[in-house]
């Protein structure tokens, strides 16, 4: 099973403080465990007020308004950036024809520049998950997985995400249940 470049969607029952009502979207997923990013946590910060906290010039106005995601809880201290392809960085890691994800300065630099991705999602941390660990959490109920839609994380408003992302599935997030079931 390789879930790259699906959402993962918290169950109703799943009252974690941090993955309680969230959608991640999982850019690595391999026999080594998997990496995504949180797309429905906003934090109380700019892109623009943390482009200006490294010391970046802002050349532009938007997306510099767009809230920083609380990506995920591990490595708080680092920036990460779901972006279109447009263009090519550093530490780019190509995940479909429409997302990619870097963690390296110069497209924080090209964003402040205007000239940064087309798309994109700035996010502090990330999520991860160990060898077998998240297989283990969507076998015990924690998670649905849905093939990703770009449009969800870079056109809807951030309330409207968790929602979208089930309707991806083709029902009403209001049938869904906490019960588990196996056959």
């Amino acid at each position: 099973m390789n879930l790259s470049n699906h959402f993962l969607i918290a169950m109703p029952s799943m009252h974690d403080p941090i993955f309680g009502g969230s959608v991640v979207y999982l850019c690595e997923h391999n026999e080594r465990g998997a990496l995504g990013v949180v797309i429905n946590k906003p934090m109380d910060i700019t892109v623009g007020h943390l482009l200006e906290r490294l010391n970046m010039k802002l050349e532009i106005p938007s997306p510099v308004q767009d809230p920083v995601m609380f990506g995920g809880p591990v490595q708080e201290d680092r920036g990460f950036v779901l972006h279109s392809p447009d263009t090519e960085f550093t530490s780019m890691l190509k995940i479909s024809d429409q997302v990619a994800f870097t963690t390296s300065r110069d497209i924080l630099e090209a964003i402040a520049s205007g000239t940064g991705p087309q798309r994109l999602l700035v996010s502090i941390g990330y999520a991860g998950w160990s060898a077998g660990q998240l297989e283990d959490e969507i076998s015990r109920n924690g998670w649905l997985t849905v093939a990703a839609d770009p449009s969800i994380i870079f056109d809807l408003p951030i309330h409207e995400r968790y929602t979208a992302a089930i309707r991806l599935l083709g029902f009403d997030p209001s049938r869904l249940t906490c019960e588990v079931g196996h056959a």
